[in-house]
């Protein structure tokens, strides 16, 4: 997934595109956010571009919660540790 700043998007002028692939998956594309998701039906796509469309516009640039870190395997310490120039032992 690829993501462009929100800063110059403009709601009213807004593209999406849905393309059924030869797997028959869906691929659901905001082209003006540069945002693409997959789903097995077309509803599916369209609600996994919605959640993603709402992590990038309210959760952009923020920073994982030591919680959110935990339930994502990662230990917070290790993190923090990563900041300073440190692997955590699961990236080195």
């Amino acid at each position: 997934m690829s993501t462009e700043s929100s800063a110059n998007y403009d709601p009213t002028n807004t593209k999406i595109t849905l393309t059924r692939d030869d797997d028959g998956w869906w691929t659901a594309r905001d082209e003006t956010r540069g945002l693409t998701t997959q789903g097995e039906t077309r509803d599916e796509a369209l609600t996994n571009l919605d959640d993603v469309i709402e992590a990038v516009e309210h959760d952009a640039g923020r920073p994982p919660t030591d919680e959110e870190l935990r339930a994502a395997g990662i230990d917070p310490e290790d993190n923090r540790k990563a900041g300073r120039g440190e692997l955590p032992d699961v990236l080195e």
